[in-house]
């Protein structure tokens, strides 16, 4: 959390514990990144939340003027300067990751873009470069795939399935855990994205233009009502 924090030039988040202490409850306008702990009945877990980076990203599909956009790397990255603050990214995530700078007369949304200006000088971002025990790693995705499908092999004690796979259309992020994802935070998704949802219905909806020409047929028919009852009383 804290690398993420510097790497990424954010002020720390002290709201919780005071001055000397950097930490988040969860994600929000001073933290891209975050450390939840989980424990319930004997059954404890570390949970790293982040964006998800999703191949089929709902946040770029809700932005209108293209200021959230999957890139090169995988990376859905940010542009400030096209963003008009509408938060419509905020409601399409199914994860909760895009947060608003509420604090800011000039408010930016906040969200992690994989440190891709660390990506571009040839590193790797800062959370997985400084990881002890590489709990967090980072690669091409079929690498990652591979790696995750060889620990669930060597630990039983692991919930067989790699989170991200096809969840939600398929995530560039990817978890295992020892505890149902349900309970760490992560949605049970089906394999459609949110994006690839809507459009069909959006295209249910308007196909043919069925929908708007109804519309625009039953408004004509009441000011047409409207403007007989005029006529009568005038």
């Amino acid at each position: 959390m804290v690398a993420c924090r510097e790497a990424n030039g954010l002020e720390p988040d002290t709201r919780t514990f005071g001055p000397q202490y950097h930490a988040p409850e969860d994600l929000n306008e001073y933290a891209k990144t975050v450390i939840k702990f989980y424990d319930e009945g004997g059954q404890q877990s570390f949970m790293k939340a982040q964006c998800m980076h999703c191949v089929d990203p709902a946040c770029a599909s809700a932005c209108m003027l293209g200021a959230f956009k999957k890139r090169e790397f995988g990376i859905v990255t940010y542009d400030a300067d096209l963003c008009i603050g509408c938060r419509y990214c905020e409601v399409a995530c199914p994860y909760n990751v895009p947060k608003f700078q509420w604090s800011r007369a000039a408010p930016k949304m906040v969200k992690c873009e994989l440190c891709n200006h660390r990506l571009a000088k040839g590193q790797q971002p800062a959370c997985s470069e400084v990881c002890p025990r590489q709990a967090v790693i980072f690669g091409k995705r079929e690498d990652l795939l591979t790696e995750a499908r060889r620990r669930l092999a060597a630990n039983p004690r692991y919930v067989q399935k790699i989170y991200g796979d096809s969840d939600g259309g398929g995530t560039q992020c990817l978890y295992i855990s020892h505890v149902p994802f349900e309970k760490i935070g992560l949605p049970a998704l089906t394999a459609e994205s949110t994006p690839t949802l809507q459009r069909s219905i959006q295209h249910a909806v308007y196909k043919g233009f069925a929908a708007p020409i109804a519309l625009y047929g039953v408004l004509g028919a009441v000011m047409l009502r409207n403007r007989k009852k005029e006529a009568v009383t005038s």
